[in-house]
This record gives C-alpha cells, structure tokens and sequence, in this order.
C-alpha cells in the first residue's frame, strides 16, 4: 500500500460537469482500487464581474465519488496565448503551498497533464524528493512548438525531471520519447466499462429516445468545433443521402456550435441536438447507437472510442494520432483521411445501411476492448505497477 496525490486542472465542477471526465475516471480508478488518494484541481481566481465571475461559486472541496477534490486557487492570466506560461509559475507558487499544508506527504506524485499539473508540482516534487508521474493525453505535445511562449520550455523542463512519462497512446509516446529519456516513457491506454452501459436495454431506451428500431443511430460525442472535424460535418449534412438515420449530436459548446446548429437546420438531421447531457444519458445514447461518428483532425486515444466499445457500438473515425491503435480498419469500425469530406460522405452512407456490418464492428470492438483491458481497473492496475516500481 503506498499514497498518491493526483493533481488535475481538468476536472469536473458545478460549472463545467463534462470537462476532463477522463481524468476524474483515472483518479476514481485509483481511490476504487484502495489507494489512500489526495485530489487536487486548482482554479483560477474569479472576478468580481464579468464572464468568469460564475466561477467563485465552486467549492474549494467536494466530495467526488470515492475521493474528495481541493480547489486551491491560482493565477490564470489572459489573454491564454500570450501569458499561458506564466499562469503555470503562478500554479507552482501557489499549489504546492497549498499542498504542503492539507495533506501528508505522499508517496508519489500523479499530474494527470504535463503542464501546467506537472509543471507546478515540480518544486514539490524536487522538496519532498517524490517520484512525479505526468500524462499525456494529446493536445499538449502534438501541440509542440505551437504553444505560447514559454510553454515549450516548462514542458521540456517537466519531462526532464518527471519519473514517469505515461502516454494514451503509442503515437503521443513516440513524439515524448523524442523530447526525453525514452526509457521513462511508457504508453498507458485508458478505457471504459461495459457493465456502465445498458445495452441489454437497447430496445426499452430507443423507444424513451423516440427513436424507430429500424434506424441506424448516428451519434457524435465531443466539443463543436474545428479540431472535432465540425467544419467538415457543416459542408457535409446538409445533402448527405442517407435514409432511415438517426443523427444524435452531443457537444461540450465550442466555437463551431451556432454555424453547426444552423447546418443541422438546414437538413433532414434536426432533431437530436445538445449541448451538455448527464452522464446517464449519454450513456444511453451508447447504448442506443450502431456508430459513433468522430471526424477529429487530431487525437491521443479519445475515451469516447472506449465507450463506444464498451456500448456495442461500431466507430467511423478519422485515422489521427493513436486511433488506429484502438479502431482495427474492417474489423471494428471503419478509418478515413482527416479533412476528407467525400471519404467521409462516402463512408457514412456505406455503413449507414448495413445494420449487419456495424453489428460486426461493434462486437468486434467489444472484444477487444475486453482483449487489451482497457477498463478503468485495467488502467489502475498498469499505474499501481509503476508507481510501485519507483518506490520500491
């Protein structure tokens, strides 16, 4: 038995309730497993006024399923393309003062982002002489050279002094071997549990969804806009020619919404639209889909391809960072170019109308999810077996 601080600026709160799911599953996984966990998720100090002001009204602690997160606050200063590196130094002034006086030291320290949580853990770290674990999901190093000034740098310097470099995907390892150590890079895929989907429920929730048991469901998962391949589904829907689809469209916002939302009114696909959705829901939606639709222009290994196979649920994807490590190409789900509107279009109406060959996919899919353990006691096994091998 040893402990482990994590650390997560991306975490679900009262304003944001989707945003970094996936890092509070990989803390949950943790604390589930018996682990004595500590939680961090720093916020930035709101205004009095204006359009962040919302944000005083988070706790600083809540209770979190099997853990409970601390919300120190920091500095986070704008405009993000200019002064996102020095929010960073205000997170390492702050945070770790905060930590030193709330918990025990503890025997490993787990950033669930490079920067800016591995970043501003560093001078705890290098004080208590902790092993530092930093993830990497994506955006951050297929990101690299193009960040603010003094990213780049903070993130160089993180890597270097991090005991352990875990990465979603073998793509995202490949590019952090060649900025460090290789030999402390190590790919650790996250997952998805299949009992948390209702699938044996499929025919019950269609009929709640109004949604006819001969439609094929279409179900996209993301943030609206350019990055999700939005701008690729605005020029394609409208004249898409498919019959017998359902479309269900669950965003986060994004810039991309109103131009979405007003492509959706333009076509025959405008009844399932939303921005924001339970998890319970959403996980219905699974359930009630045969192919998750994710036309990215980049990724690590995105967890709504895990809950698509966790729910049955066969992929149509763009063939992007470490997505074709999860999606076998004819056998789970089908790839296609980034940005290729009529490979895209074409692909759509193929699978469309062949319920046979998604009901393949999606079991397929599941199989192998279950093959590989990509499920959240899956993920918290493989880091229990790091941690423990740096402490040992």
């Amino acid at each position: 038995m040893y402990s482990v601080l994590t650390s997560a600026i991306n975490h679900p709160d009262g304003i944001n309730p989707y945003r970094g799911l996936f890092n509070h599953r990989i803390i949950e996984s943790l604390a589930a497993s018996g682990l004595p966990v500590d939680a961090v998720s720093p916020r930035p100090f709101a205004p009095p006024i204006g359009p962040y002001s919302e944000y005083a009204s988070i706790p600083d602690i809540e209770e979190c399923g099997a853990y409970t997160v601390h919300r120190p606050r920091f500095w986070y200063l704008l405009p993000k393309r200019l002064l996102y590196g020095l929010s960073g130094d205000s997170y390492a002034r702050r945070v770790p003062r905060y930590v030193e006086r709330t918990f025990e030291t503890p025997d490993v320290v787990h950033a669930c982002h490079i920067f800016p949580d591995g970043y501003g853990m560093l001078p705890y770290v290098r004080e208590h002489d902790v092993p530092l674990f930093v993830v990497s999901h994506g955006a951050l190093l297929n990101g690299f050279g193009e960040h603010p000034p003094g990213v780049d740098a903070r993130v160089r310097e993180t890597l270097s002094a991090a005991t352990g470099v875990l990465c979603v995907s073998d793509a995202l390892a490949e590019t952090a071997r060649s900025l460090t150590d290789p030999a402390k890079v190590t790919t650790v895929p996250i997952g998805a549990d299949p009992d948390e989907f209702p699938v044996e429920e499929r025919a019950r929730i269609r009929r709640e969804l109004n949604v006819d048991p001969d439609e094929t469901v279409v179900l996209f998962v993301g943030e609206f806009s350019e990055r999700k391949g939005i701008a690729e589904l605005i020029e394609l829907l409208p004249d898409l020619d498919v019959s017998d689809v359902t479309f269900a469209f669950v965003g986060h916002g994004g810039p991309l919404e109103d131009d979405f939302r007003r492509a959706i009114a333009r076509s025959e696909f405008s009844e399932h639209v939303y921005t924001g959705m339970p998890s319970e829901t959403l996980r219905e939606w699974y359930a009630a889909a045969d192919l998750l639709l994710l036309p990215s222009h980049a990724e690590g290994r995105p967890t709504v391809i895990y809950e698509a196979m966790a729910s049955e649920t066969a992929v149509l994807a763009s063939d992007v960072g470490g997505v074709a490590e999860q999606v076998v190409d004819g056998v789970t789900g089908h790839l296609v170019p980034p940005g290729d509107v009529a490979a895209l279009r074409d692909a759509l109406e193929r699978l469309s109308s062949n319920s046979d060959r998604l009901h393949r996919f999606g079991r397929a899919g599941y199989d192998r999810l279950l093959e590989q353990e990509w499920t959240w006691d899956g993920h918290a096994r493989r880091l229990r077996e790091l941690h423990l091998a740096a402490i040992e």
